[in-house]
């Protein structure tokens, strides 16, 4: 389908369209208004009529394309169909698409560039292991909705390394690049795509174990002097272990008590951050200050990591679990947990503590707040008190001011005094009253 689209740095329209597996774009001297896209919408609906009839001539269209001679060596040819449309109104023939495996190529080729290294790899290695050897001989146009289905029932049939079934996290992470190699071909080849209405796998609630403060105050008591900056640092700020790992010198800045999260480590290769909110700054209180100004004493001069190993590379996750992290749990009498609780137990304790989730939410390098309320919501009452109290005592304190049936007849707060003046000490203490009555 032939779309109308705008070059930024012109300002002008241009045409972006496919004809016979090859992506088109047309320039013309257009100025993006309103008025100049409809004359060219309708002209991009001229060529899709000729198209859905097997007429378009590109030549006819653009006789002065340098692309046009491309297609003047044979005969027009009718569009690609999609899975309702199995042959063509002008040969009554069914079209070829590209193979799913053929495709597979050519995309993967073209989103290299914006993709981090490790994930190129993460995506290379889904193709080969299991979409391509299900789906890779089968023509785009082809698969359909009942192909994606059975496929993803096939996934939930076979076992990872451990033996264990795969996870639907798992299934949703290996459909996620046939759904968008889908999608492409679909706009390419005009067809529709068959992930229509195909939802992804509903995930099991997340079961995190955030330590408590007490308990986090014990491990850093019992924990040896020079992993202690590292404990605390991860502890309180709620890095990501490859974030922490890849921190530098030169990203720490004590003038602002700020550090910056500029890359993270992903296995084992330095990359820039994964998203753009996972490019922030983090606010240093106090504990972390301290903690990292005696790392500062620690790592030999010139090193460039804040948390190296004693060979000067940066630390080791595995080596960190397993000589360090599970022996400290042991100790401490604690469950076994992974080294990620830390940043868990960051997120709670934040919480808990009345900060902004909005606030928290850029500390931790979330897009938003909504992980926080899905994830770490039901650990915040445990943390401060016993959830409603408050909510129990400001509805009784306003049954006084509206000189309504209470039992809290006596308090010392004046009825005639709004609650929305009272300062935060004030409305505590008239709640404190009251719940002793």
């Amino acid at each position: 389908m032939a779309k109308v689209r705008v070059r930024p740095e012109t300002n002008t329209l241009f045409l972006d369209f496919s004809f016979r597996g090859k992506r088109c774009k047309e320039q013309t001297a257009l100025k993006d208004t309103p008025a100049n896209r409809r004359t060219l919408e309708a002209f991009a609906n001229r060529i899709k009529r000729e198209m859905a009839k097997g007429t378009f001539q590109y030549r006819a269209f653009f006789p002065d394309s340098p692309r046009a001679a491309q297609f003047d060596d044979s005969p027009a040819v009718a569009p690609l169909v999609g899975v309702d449309t199995p042959a063509t109104p002008a040969t009554g023939k069914a079209l070829t698409t590209p193979t799913l495996g053929e495709f597979s190529e050519t995309w993967y080729q073209e989103n290299l560039p914006r993709w981090r290294q490790t994930h190129a790899e993460t995506v290379q290695g889904t193709l080969r292991q299991h979409i391509l050897p299900r789906l890779g001989e089968r023509m785009l146009s082809d698969i359909s909705r009942a192909d994606l289905l059975a496929f993803r029932a096939e996934l939930g049939k076979q076992t990872g390394k451990a033996g264990s079934a795969l996870s639907p996290s798992r299934i949703n992470h290996i459909m996620t690049p046939l759904r968008m190699l889908l999608a492409e071909a679909s706009e390419r080849y005009e067809f529709v795509t068959p992930f229509r209405n195909i939802k992804p796998l509903r995930l099991p609630k997340l079961d995190i174990q955030p330590l408590s403060l007490d308990e986090v105050h014990r491990a850093l008591d019992v924990i040896r002097k020079d992993w202690h900056p590292y404990l605390a640092t991860r502890f309180f700020t709620g890095m990501r272990t490859g974030e922490i790992n890849a921190l530098e010198w030169k990203h720490i800045d004590f003038d602002q008590d700020l550090i910056l999260v500029r890359q993270s480590i992903v296995q084992g290769r330095l990359e820039s951050t994964k998203t753009d909110g996972s490019m922030r700054d983090i606010p240093m209180v106090p504990l972390v200050r301290m903690a990292l100004l005696e790392q500062r004493k620690l790592v030999p001069e010139g090193c460039r990591w804040v948390f190296a190993q004693s060979n000067g590379e940066p630390i080791n996750l595995v080596n960190f679990t397993n000589r360090v992290w599970h022996p400290l749990l042991r100790h401490l009498g604690l469950a076994a947990r992974r080294p990620y609780q830390t940043r868990h137990t960051a997120a709670t304790l934040m919480l808990a503590s009345g900060e902004n989730p909005e606030w928290v939410a850029r500390t931790l390098g979330h897009a938003n707040t909504e992980m926080l309320f899905r994830v770490y919501s039901r650990y915040v009452p445990n943390l401060t008190r016993n959830d409603g109290k408050a909510f129990t005592g400001l509805v009784s304190a306003s049954s006084v001011q509206s000189g309504g049936t209470s039992p809290a007849k006596d308090t010392k707060h004046s009825p005639t005094t709004p609650l929305s003046v009272l300062t935060r000490k004030q409305l505590e203490a008239l709640v404190a009253q009251l719940q002793q009555q």
